[in-house]
């Protein structure tokens, strides 16, 4: 499967960091010039508004601006990157929330002595390019424009949503979905021949480890958009009930139009 994400290099990130730094100092500075000058007799009171003022703005920008854009500052969208989750979905508030908080306190403020020493070498030793607020939040950064291009909302098939609803995808890991996200966003640009063969080989791998079975003569594309969108729902809405678990056909036995792997 050819279909990678294409994680963003250092210098990239550092230059889209720095732009960020450009929006923040300033409202930082500003924020402070007309917070201190009514407490300046209480040095406590000036230390606890000062601190409060650098983690509203340093946790506060990039967590509104990435949940609100899905994964973009001003910088990452001026150099053309974005923050996913590891299986290449689009960031909530959550995954933004630890994200910053990490890169606060670990990658590039208190632990590293606001260097962002933690930052870059983690970075560097990471093989995708991860900070340790990456890491806390399952997130990676990606090169928008030239892996990354604006896909479509996947939307549920309607024959396919009453089934749906019993699926349990406890079994399916990041990896694999990641490959039929990416594949999904990409088969209109595949050849007809290796969009069929792909979107039945990944149906096959999805069906070994997600249950019930599709409906008799489901076709794999409907089938694997139909797993990812209740992936995606089931994410957005927090733990869902647990059904009973259903029968998987055992290998070999036909499901939903496609043949499971032996």
């Amino acid at each position: 499967m050819v279909l990678e994400l294409r994680p963003a290099k250092l210098p990239s990130r550092a230059v889209a960091f720095g732009i960020d730094l450009l929006v923040m100092c300033p409202v930082v500075v500003a924020l402070l010039l007309v917070a201190l000058p009514g407490i300046e007799g209480d040095p406590a009171m000036a230390a606890a508004v000062g601190l409060a003022v650098y983690v509203g703005v340093f946790v506060g920008y990039p967590v509104t601006m990435e949940t609100l854009t899905r994964g973009r500052t001003l910088g990452k969208m001026a150099m053309g990157l974005r923050v996913v989750r590891e299986d290449g979905g689009p960031i909530r508030f959550r995954q933004a929330l630890a994200r910053g908080l990490g890169g606060l306190i670990v990658d590039f403020g208190v632990a590293s002595g606001s260097t962002g020493v933690i930052g870059v070498l983690t970075s560097l030793l990471s093989e995708r390019g991860r900070r340790v607020g990456d890491m806390l939040a399952g997130t990676l950064v990606v090169r928008e424009r030239q892996g990354m291009p604006e896909q479509a909302e996947l939307v549920m098939p309607a024959p396919l949503a009453d089934w749906a609803k019993a699926l349990q995808l406890a079994g399916l890991p990041d990896a694999l979905a990641l490959r039929v996200r990416q594949f999904l966003g990409r088969a209109g640009q595949l050849d007809p021949g290796r969009r069929h063969a792909l979107a039945h080989d990944l149906a096959s791998q999805v069906a070994a480890v997600v249950s019930p079975p599709p409906p008799g003569d489901t076709p794999p594309e409907a089938y694997l958009t139909a797993v990812l969108v209740v992936r995606r729902d089931r994410a957005l809405s927090g733990p869902v009930p647990a059904v009973p678990e259903q029968r998987r056909a055992p290998a070999g036995e036909e499901s939903g139009g496609f043949v499971l792997p032996h």
